[in-house]
């Protein structure tokens, strides 16, 4: 079996020389020499710098094919030994070399840059930063610098302890090495939020129409007189405005429902159809939103008789947690349509001016007692907001603007929270911006832009378009 013996030795060789051929070429040893030491490389980075090598990429190449040759002439070989070998007593044990995949390399670089300290060479582990080291070497672990990546929270190393971080990237902060969630600051010195009242509780306190909730506000009309009797026939305009930036300035006031005293002349066969547009914080009344009553979900009038003698009801809307908003005028429309039991007419339709001639409608008259809305006020500081809004372009320190971002961001996020319904939602900072704040619209869009581009930055963002 000489010839068994002499192929076994010429295999062994082979095998020998494919398994350390790489490692020990100046093309690898080059790559190896020009790999970042300032952050930790995964196997994925490996592989990018590895795909860029080209004089590497021809090395291999050539590898490769030198493999693939001794494969070949391994496998002639062992069909030799398995012809030799059939006299034989017993069968030989033949190991054919088998082609490393390049998951291999990359691991093995990864090994050769973080797990080959004292002279041995170990296995890396990625998933939790070790080595395995061999026996003769107990201890082959190397430093192992901190994690950079666009998905991490680090965004460089510590200059002076390569394993921890040094810089952070938006949306975080450095502590002790490692990098945390940043978290806006509290609001409460710019906005107070924090006033939401139990709906069991405001419910209670709107149908007893409490005057602790009651928001006053200014009554403005050319078609209706608070407490006169007036022709329903047209379509009346009134609103309560609360004139803020002129008397409030310190205050934004939340809409929890809204409640009108409203008398008919006896046997008037007409009823009131309200419409209600909300302005939140000022400006045109092309900016106001429709309140959808009755549609969906949204709150219907409740009515309540007060008067036997007159037609006199409390119409009122409460709107509680789930669907109150921001408001600084209340626009109030007032149509009137004729009472009718046919279930086959459509109540929302109706004429104006109504049908004189109509003999079985008696028009009559209506009149307005009171008309009030309910919520509640809270701190606003639209002061201290513009200084904040200045740290964006003339920050303290790089930190100080962050903190402005994250503090306008929560600001913005908390407030278009309170967003009415409707096709299209409201950008409802960017009212409070341009009508309390009294920036430019070109100002305000440059900071709604400034903010969602921080946003995109921050870990889980999610920007919704309004």
């Amino acid at each position: 079996m000489d010839g068994v013996e002499g192929s076994r030795m010429e295999e062994i060789t082979e095998r020998r020389s494919m398994e350390s051929g790489l490692p020990e070429t100046n093309e690898f040893k080059s790559f190896l020499k020009r790999l970042p030491t300032d952050r930790f490389l995964n196997t994925s980075v490996i592989l990018k710098l590895w795909n860029a090598d080209s004089v590497l990429q021809r090395r291999y190449g050539q590898l490769e094919a030198n493999t693939r040759q001794l494969l070949k002439k391994a496998q002639k070989i062992v069909r030799k030994l398995f012809t030799l070998s059939k006299r034989c007593p017993k069968q030989p044990v033949i190991s054919l070399p088998r082609e490393r995949p390049l998951g291999f390399w990359l691991s093995r670089t990864q090994s050769l840059l973080y797990c080959s300290e004292h002279g041995g060479v170990g296995t890396f582990l990625e998933e939790n930063h070790s080595c395995t080291c061999s026996s003769e070497h107990a201890t082959c672990q190397g430093t192992v610098p901190c994690s950079l990546a666009e998905e991490m929270a680090c965004a460089s190393c510590a200059p002076d302890n390569i394993t921890r971080c040094g810089t952070c990237h938006v949306g975080y902060v450095l502590h002790l090495g490692t990098c945390r969630p940043d978290i806006a600051g509290s609001l409460d010195h710019y906005i107070i939020f924090d006033y939401d009242m139990p709906d069991v509780e405001a419910r209670y306190l709107l149908q007893r129409l409490d005057s602790r909730m009651e928001v006053h506000a200014i009554y403005i009309s050319n078609d209706v007189r608070l407490g006169s009797w007036f022709n329903p026939s047209w379509r009346k305009r009134m609103l309560l405005t609360l004139k803020s930036n002129k008397n409030k300035s310190n205050l934004i006031h939340m809409l929890l429902g809204i409640s009108f005293q409203i008398c008919s002349t006896k046997n008037s066969t007409l009823e009131p159809v309200p419409a209600i547009y909300v302005n939140p914080f000022g400006g045109s009344h092309s900016e106001s939103w429709f309140m959808p009553v009755n549609q969906q979900d949204f709150p219907n009038w409740e009515r309540t008789k007060l008067d036997a003698s007159l037609q006199c009801y409390n119409w009122t809307l409460m709107l509680g947690n789930k669907w109150k908003s921001f408001f600084e005028t209340v626009h109030i429309y007032l149509r009137s349509r004729i009472v009718t039991d046919d279930p086959t007419v459509n109540e929302t339709i109706f004429y104006e001016p109504l049908d004189l001639d109509d003999r079985s409608a008696n028009l009559g008259y209506m009149k307005i007692n009171s008309l009030k809305v309910f919520g509640y006020s809270m701190h606003f500081d639209p002061e201290g907001i513009k200084d904040l809004i200045m740290q964006l372009d003339y920050p303290y320190t790089q930190g100080s603007q962050n903190s402005a971002m994250l503090m306008l961001l929560e600001m913005r996020d908390r407030v278009n929270r309170l967003t009415p319904p409707g096709p299209q939602r409201l950008d409802l900072f960017s009212c409070l911006l341009r009508h309390r704040l009294k920036l430019s619209t070109s100002e305000v869009v440059r900071i709604r832009d400034s903010l969602r581009m921080f946003s995109t930055k921050l870990p889980n963002s999610s920007e919704e378009e309004l």
